[in-house]
């Protein structure tokens, strides 16, 4: 499945909260999911000397399925496609990475 294919698909679980920017809900939903990520890469840190199970890879895996369900619901209600987002974000990496920055701090670096 491709990105467009996937965003489609996953457009259609999403309901509407009673917030006046659509975009919104998606967004805190996202850095919710994203910090569920985290606690659970602390704890394999906290409790299992950093050693990924396949019942931890498991947990990331359900984790980061819903991170990208919720980025693609953010694309989807700025009317972007996310493949065009992926597409993006290479081709800003590839420039860094050719003009040596790909370390340090700054979007326009």
């Amino acid at each position: 499945m491709n990105l467009n294919e996937y965003q489609k698909k996953a457009k259609r679980t999403a309901g509407r909260v009673n917030i006046k920017s659509d975009w919104v809900y998606p967004v805190l939903g996202l850095v919710g999911e994203a910090g569920e990520v985290a606690d659970k890469v602390k704890k394999i840190f906290r409790d299992k000397n950093g050693k990924i199970s396949s019942e931890d890879k498991d947990a990331l895996i359900s984790e980061l399925g819903d991170v990208l369900w919720y980025l693609s619901e953010i694309a989807s209600q700025l009317d972007v496609k996310l493949e065009d987002v992926a597409k993006a974000n290479i081709e800003k990496l590839a420039s860094r990475k050719k003009r040596g920055k790909l370390m340090g701090s700054g979007d326009n670096r």
